[in-house]
């Protein structure tokens, strides 16, 4: 299946596409598009066009913006971009920020202009950062005015980063990409895309520390709103959406911006998405759909026994980790409405397995959205018997796509998407998690590879080797936990341990530090002296 027409001037993405034999089957009956396609100017301009222009779309910073505003607002970003930066269609624009309705306008506008765009997170060191720029050859990044300093240190280490364009996150518009947009038109003629253009780079953490980058058209953005948000969560213009992900990340990005947008819905953006600032935001707007994992929803549970009224929420999505049926359960017997627990992942953009709210129970991660199958195989690939615990694999209209990444082979095999996923599933065709089948840590809904955590410490002179591993936590899913030895004459006390931690938090994203760190004389290791991880693993 190769991909239809470019618009891209720059091939950059398109020349580093899997070959042909590696990619997923997509099969994609029921979502057709046109040729040419933009989703930014389908998530906005075109709702425009449909009447919505002065229902509200985003809300956020104390502001709440129509959907005509967003359009002009992006309208005049794109045009600074094009003019003033000279983004061309195919050039890769990476923009950092929190959750915020600038960064969604700056995604859009990218998206408009024809760039492919990379999304990333404001915890990101500059040293991340690095490899996401490098790997994706990005010349441009947008960046909140707040976060600037990681970013200037990166584009100074930077063979590719040429220039560092601030933008005003909060709501005052005063940044120099704010002011150069001020004085463009509102109308804006986007360059035409090809529906297969590449519109979107999701980085995902490798197993090996070393980032993957997914590839995602602008067919794929729509396909995810027209299939799960349309099928499952039936949203409509009266929505209200909240969430915690981040919108570098693609469920936060499918959540909170592209499933709202498609709809005419509101889209309520949080920078700091603490469960308490979750309960009072959908209590203030009376927040409809929310997205966060089930360690906030905890919290979530524990403030309605305060007092909290969250009757306004009709549907309660979790992913990122896996949802414990006490805590279904317990927020079915408060509010009366089920939850609905999903699994998806980078590579497929967004949710593919999930309850319904017409079809849900506990420990269960429901049945494919429509347009998707999804089967239980061995290490050969052979569709395994029910109740027997193996790999998911999945297809459907989006699918992995890694840029240039000899992994695709690993990921994709016969045809289908191997999500690194262990699931059983029952005899009436509900599929159920079982465990990673990587060594990937899943910790409150972020992925987090060993190896990168092993670098950091390894970093710091009191250490002399360490091995990461993932260990299970009732609050979290999972915990990070460090195996230290440390270098002679060093006290293993608990000031070593603060230090460590601290060190791993300024080096790399802080959500990765080892929250547990075990002082140990030696490491398990094999005759050729690779480290056995799989012994420090808790049985």
């Amino acid at each position: 299946m190769m991909p239809g027409p470019t618009g891209h001037i720059d091939s950059f993405t398109r020349d580093r596409l899997p070959p042909a034999g590696q990619w997923p089957d997509l099969p994609r009956a029921g979502f057709a598009y046109p040729e040419w396609l933009n989703a930014g100017v389908e998530l906005t301009d075109a709702m425009v066009a449909k009447g919505f222009g002065d229902h509200t779309a985003l809300i956020g910073n104390g502001r709440l913006r129509t959907y005509k505003e967003l359009s002009d607002w992006t309208n005049r970003i794109a045009h600074a971009l094009v003019e003033d930066y000279g983004v061309k269609p195919g050039h890769r624009v990476l923009i950092r920020s929190a959750n915020n309705p600038a960064m969604v306008a700056a995604w859009l506008a990218a998206t408009k202009a024809g760039a492919v765009v990379v999304n990333t997170m404001p915890m990101l060191r500059a040293g991340e950062l690095g490899k996401i720029v490098d790997k994706a050859q990005v010349s441009l990044a947008l960046c909140d005015t707040r976060l600037m300093e990681d970013m200037v240190t990166c584009a100074k280490a930077s063979a590719h980063l040429k220039h560092v364009v601030g933008f005003d996150g909060t709501a005052n518009h005063d940044a120099e990409l704010d002011r150069v947009a001020l004085g463009k038109p509102v109308r804006f003629d986007a360059p035409r895309t090809g529906r297969d253009d590449v519109a979107l780079l999701g980085f995902t953490s490798g197993t090996t520390g070393d980032p993957k980058a997914t590839m995602h058209f602008h067919r794929d953005i729509l396909t995810i709103a027209d299939g799960y948000a349309r099928e499952v969560l039936g949203v409509t213009p009266d929505d209200v959406f909240v969430g915690s992900p981040p919108l570098a990340f693609t469920f936060g990005l499918g959540g909170l911006a592209v499933f709202p947008l498609r709809f005419g819905a509101a889209a309520c953006l949080l920078e700091n998405a603490s469960p308490p600032n979750l309960v009072e935001i959908i209590q203030k707007y009376r927040a409809t759909v929310c997205f966060t994992a089930p360690t906030a929803y905890r919290v979530m549970l524990k403030a309605m026994d305060e007092g909290a009224d969250l009757s306004s929420l009709r549907a309660a999505v979790s992913a990122g980790e896996t949802l414990p049926a006490p805590v279904y359960e317990e927020w079915i017997a408060k509010t009366g409405k089920p939850m609905l627990d999903g699994i998806g992942a980078t590579e497929m953009l967004h949710i593919f397995l999930t309850n319904r709210f017409d079809d849900h129970r506990p420990a269960c991660t429901g049945r494919p959205v429509a347009g998707y199958e999804a089967k239980i195989v061995d290490a050969e690939g052979a569709e395994m018997p029910r109740g027997e615990v193996g790999r998911l694999a999945v297809r459907g209209p989006t699918g992995c796509r890694y840029m240039d990444d000899a992994r695709q082979a690993k990921y994709v095999q016969n045809g289908w998407n191997l999500t690194g996923d262990a699931f059983w599933q029952d005899e009436g065709g509900y599929f159920h998690f079982a465990a990673r089948t990587d060594d990937m840590i899943v910790s409150s809904g972020y992925n987090i590879a060993g190896p990168d955590v092993e670098a950091a410490l390894l970093s710091h002179p009191e250490v002399l080797e360490c091995a990461v591993v993932g260990e299970t936590d009732d609050a979290r899913g999972q915990i990070v936990v460090a195996h230290v030895v440390l270098a002679a004459g060093v006290a293993a006390d608990d000031a070593c341990v603060r230090r460590l931690q601290d060190h791993a938090k300024a080096t790399i994203a802080p959500y990765k530090y080892p929250r547990k760190v075990v002082f140990v004389a030696e490491l398990p290791k094999t005759q050729t002296g690779k480290i056995q991880r799989f012994r420090l693993r808790p049985s």
